[in-house]
């Protein structure tokens, strides 16, 4: 919870006035009974209404003070609350956009939602009950024994029985039911997982028949979220009954002790419906504290989750210790890699005796040198040894099975994801020494899965790059192959694009992600299977529009069909992690057993389906 008070700073005079009005309000509070007693002693035993009018506008003036020093004491408590709460939230959705694909895979979509709703929403609250009632509450316990005893010590000593009993029932029900709190938000996370896994996979679910199947394992973890809050609440409901219990008795001591005092003359009628009122205060605000600490220990559970968020480590690790892998010639005409491993300031060169499958050109504009990579508490690597060149503008196609690397090789250029061993080079140099900033404004991604946003067409298309002419927006989308069904939309680029774009179709997803690529004018554009909606002659018509680009991006495109790759440059065919083939397609037909089964499969597949 510590790290976290930073974003209370801002609001120290808001912590600090609402407490302290608060405390007014008790004080003022304090002085009721006080009030009421001497109204009954003095007011109504000699018939003095004057003395009766006078002290009623004094307990008037008391309640109206009180509302206003409580009033004022909410809205500052309030103030630092939600503005806390803003700023952290703030803070972490923040440091959130800097992790790495490989932090959000090692967290979790749901767990960074869960911390930035309900955890900060619980931490808000406790906050806010922290500033109200932490001073309050124990002042008003202690002024109400002190004033107890100020107006009867004999009858008072009822107070010094009854307190530390009622104390212990109280603290003893809710640390009791600490744990069990805990459980219980354990549990609801598992059910709101659950529920959220069935709203994302509603379609699938419904195209497999699985209904029945969810609404049972839903209804399991259910019951056992109602099994563990029931039993909460049965611990939590004794708390009334046994607080009453002890207080009605504490009360029936004090009423006999204080009419007997009363009968001996030692104290009059009103002392004794003062102290009667300090017992009730003395009951509420120990209830009220219980229920403080309750609150406080989830917003602290929550707190220590956020920070747990918050102490990740942000990025890629700009200039992190790196391996920067040489290359040089061997005699067989393959490339021997030297590998410069940097730890700190020291550097050691090791000389590898293996040698790469293909040779990496010193000149190259990128170049993949000894490249391997795992993701984490993976036990093998999705990579392994990748060694090739790219010259400036080239198209390079890579394909593979289904698990072969392919996402994976191509998400290492821009750093969504840090190699493990071996370096991806970009202008001869290695893309861990770019600043993100730099190496992604030279990059257009387009992922497999489509990802757009509410607002319009435009909106979308310029989403990366808002300063963008309508000739270079006219050019993406042309080339994207979108333009014909944007000028069939009644708005065109102001058409209203919904969340996620669920009213369009795939393929124009698709062309609409890749014309928010092109928008930027990339030097290198990667096109992540991004073409898998698009029908053969969209699809031919969009890799025509690739080659008349103006500014001539080098092109990176993962398929699964080879015909969308068999016209590239060079053709990197991918079997679990590693490469077994490279070359133009003619040659991959003659020389790859994995390109010419993939070639042959979709071929016959296509011969077949045109076969009357």
């Amino acid at each position: 919870m510590k790290g976290l008070l930073k974003y209370l700073k801002q609001y120290k005079k808001e912590s600090i006035l609402a407490p302290v009005f608060k405390m007014l309000e008790a004080s003022f509070e304090l002085l009721v009974p006080l009030v009421i007693g001497a109204i009954i002693n003095v007011g109504i035993d000699n018939m003095d209404k004057t003395y009766i009018l006078s002290m009623g506008g004094v307990l008037v003036a008391l309640g109206v003070v009180g509302l206003i020093c409580s009033v004022t004491a909410q809205y500052f408590s309030a103030k630092a609350a939600t503005g806390f709460a803003a700023k952290l939230r703030y803070a972490m959705f923040t440091h959130i956009q800097a992790f790495s694909y490989e932090k959000l895979d090692t967290v979790g979509t749901s767990t960074l939602i869960t911390r930035m709703t309900s955890d900060i929403n619980q931490v808000q609250n406790g906050v806010n009950m922290f500033l109200r009632l932490f001073l309050r509450s124990p002042f008003i316990v202690i002024g109400a024994v002190i004033m107890a005893f100020y107006v009867d010590v004999k009858a008072a000593l009822v107070f010094a029985v009854a307190i530390p009993i009622l104390s212990i029932v109280v603290f003893g029900i809710v640390f009791a039911n600490i744990p069990l709190y805990k459980k219980v938000q354990g549990q609801l996370d598992k059910v709101t997982m659950a529920m959220r896994e069935n709203l994302n996979g509603i379609r699938v679910i419904r195209a497999f028949r699985k209904e029945k199947d969810e609404i049972q394992e839903f209804d399991e973890k259910n019951a056992a979220l109602t099994k563990i809050q029931l039993m909460a609440g049965r611990v939590s409901a004794l708390l009334n009954p046994l607080t009453y219990v002890i207080i009605n008795l504490a009360l029936v001591a004090l009423l006999y002790t204080g009419a007997f005092r009363v009968d001996i003359g030692d104290i009059k009628q009103g002392d004794v419906v003062s102290l009667v009122n300090y017992m009730s205060q003395i009951l509420v605000e120990l209830v009220k504290l219980a229920n403080l600490i309750v609150t406080l220990t989830k917003a602290m559970a929550c707190a220590s989750r956020i920070e747990n968020i918050m102490e990740i480590e942000e990025g890629m690790g700009e200039n992190a210790d790196h391996y920067d892998v040489g290359a040089a010639v061997c005699s067989s005409g393959k490339v021997k890699v030297t590998k410069t491993i940097k730890v700190s300031d020291d550097k050691k060169n090791i000389q590898d005796t293996c040698c790469a499958k293909s040779a990496v050109s010193k000149d190259a504009f990128i170049q993949f040198r000894n490249v391997s990579f795992a993701y984490t508490q993976a036990s093998e690597e999705a990579l392994s040894n990748l060694n090739f060149s790219v010259e400036k503008g080239q198209t390079i196609g890579i394909i593979g099975g289904t698990g072969s690397g392919k996402s994976t090789l191509v998400q290492l250029i821009p750093r969504l994801y840090d190699v493990t061993k071996g370096s991806v080079m970009v202008k001869g140099k290695n893309v861990k020494d770019y600043d993100l900033d730099e190496l992604r404004k030279m990059i257009g991604y387009v992922p497999q899965k489509t990802a757009l946003f509410k607002g319009t067409i435009k909106d979308n298309i310029c989403f990366g790059k808002t300063d963008e002419s309508d000739d270079a927006i006219e050019e993406a989308i042309l080339v994207a192959q979108a333009k014909e069904f944007i000028e069939k939309k009644e708005e065109g680029l102001d058409t209203p694009v919904e969340q996620g774009g669920r009213n369009l179709s795939g393929g124009q997803r698709q062309r609409l992600t890749i014309a928010r690529a092109l928008v930027r004018r990339p030097e290198i554009l990667i096109l992540d299977d991004s073409c898998s909606a698009l029908d053969y002659a969209t699809d031919a018509a969009l890799r025509d529009g690739l080659l008349k680009l103006s500014y001539h991006p080098t092109v990176f495109l993962v398929s699964q069909r080879t015909v969308s790759i068999q016209n590239a440059d060079q053709i990197i065919v991918l079997d679990d992690g590693e490469i077994v083939g490279i070359g133009k397609h003619e040659a991959l037909l003659k020389e790859c057993e994995v390109y010419r089964e993939i070639y042959d499969s979709q071929y016959k597949e296509e011969v077949e389906s045109h076969e009357p």
